[in-house]
């Protein structure tokens, strides 16, 4: 890690497009492709006027076609570049899955490791902007499954640039996952220069005895306020950010709940099969009888989609209210 010289404040989408300048700027190897990325400049600014500074070479708009994208990307990785692809909406990324799972996952594994996949793709996830069917979904648990992919979801903006570089350095491929509703609502201070979080690290960001609640994204700053809630009640909870999702910080997770004794789960995605169900597991293995009360997961209820209209998006996601008060009746229990 370089030693930063200072700090400035930055929300979360300044934060992520000052490391992807840095990077453009200090490695000729790394290219940025994808939809509206060049002349527009991404539909949230995040690459604006790139395309002046680096060339149509280096920052490259491409049609719309991700499983193009994608796979250009791979080859791109594979013959010695460092390409970062976006997938405008996470939504947007079915067509590439055969890519993903089925190309760059593998390229270490079935090369006997002669060839690596360094590629980065980036793309926003998640609801409370109204997104609707196509604009709000959350994909960490359809790819979660894949070894050989690291999956990134910081929550901060000091955490997204550490980990967006450390993605960008990595030798295999990094599926980073960008909470829109957190890009500018979210600020906070960050290192100048460049410096890395390693990726599989989570990081406490409230310290607490009575009960461990692990979330991730939009949902760590929602459970933060719940928790402060609680301490005005008298009652300590700890909350953990798990910032990388695959790899899974486990250790940090175990020592928690083996110190609070107690569990709560907290993510927007769907609760059957989703990131909550593996830490369950995890911790149901390997800690079972440190715990004092079962393990609770509190995430989007199983339908298809979040809904447009307000109402049906609040009642698809959780709150700071909503948090408050399952993590009230877990201390309690």
């Amino acid at each position: 890690m370089a030693v930063s010289t200072g700090s400035k404040i930055l929300n979360n989408v300044e934060a992520v497009r000052e490391t992807l300048y840095e990077a453009m700027k200090n490695d000729e190897r790394t290219v940025i492709l994808g939809e509206d990325v060049g002349a527009r400049g991404n539909v949230f600014l995040i690459t604006k006027d790139f395309i002046n500074e680096f060339g149509e070479q280096r920052v490259i708009d491409t049609p719309i076609a991700e499983a193009s994208i994608v796979g250009i990307a791979i080859g791109m990785a594979m013959e010695g570049l460092r390409p970062i692809a976006e997938i405008q909406f996470a939504d947007f990324i079915y067509p590439a899955f055969n890519q993903i799972v089925g190309e760059a996952a593998k390229t270490r594994y079935r090369s006997n490791g002669e060839y690596t996949c360094p590629l980065v793709i980036r793309t926003p996830y998640g609801g409370g902007v109204r997104g609707a069917l196509s604009h709000s979904v959350s994909i960490e648990a359809l790819f979660y499954h894949v070894p050989g992919l690291k999956i990134v979801a910081p929550a901060f903006p000091a955490d997204i640039k550490g980990l967006l570089n450390a993605a960008i350095d990595d030798p295999d491929p990094v599926l980073f996952l960008e909470h829109k509703k957190t890009y500018r609502l979210i600020k906070g201070e960050v290192p100048e220069g460049h410096y890395t979080i390693p990726i599989g690290k989570a990081d406490v960001k409230k310290t607490g005895n009575q009960l461990t609640v692990v979330s991730y994204g939009l949902y760590v700053h929602w459970a933060l306020d719940a928790a402060q809630q609680l301490e005005a009640e008298g009652l300590s909870v700890e909350v953990i950010d798990l910032r990388s999702i695959r790899p899974m910080d486990r250790t940090t997770i175990l020592q928690s709940v083996e110190k609070t004794r107690k569990l709560l789960i907290i993510h927007e995605d769907n609760k059957f099969g989703g990131i909550g169900a593996e830490i369950s597991a995890m911790v149901a293995e390997e800690a079972l009888f440190s715990l004092d009360a079962p393990i609770r997961r509190l995430c989007a209820p199983d339908v298809p989609a979040m809904g447009y209209a307000e109402p049906l998006e609040h009642e698809y996601m959780s709150s700071p209210a909503k948090m408050a008060q399952a993590m009230r009746e877990m201390v309690t229990f």
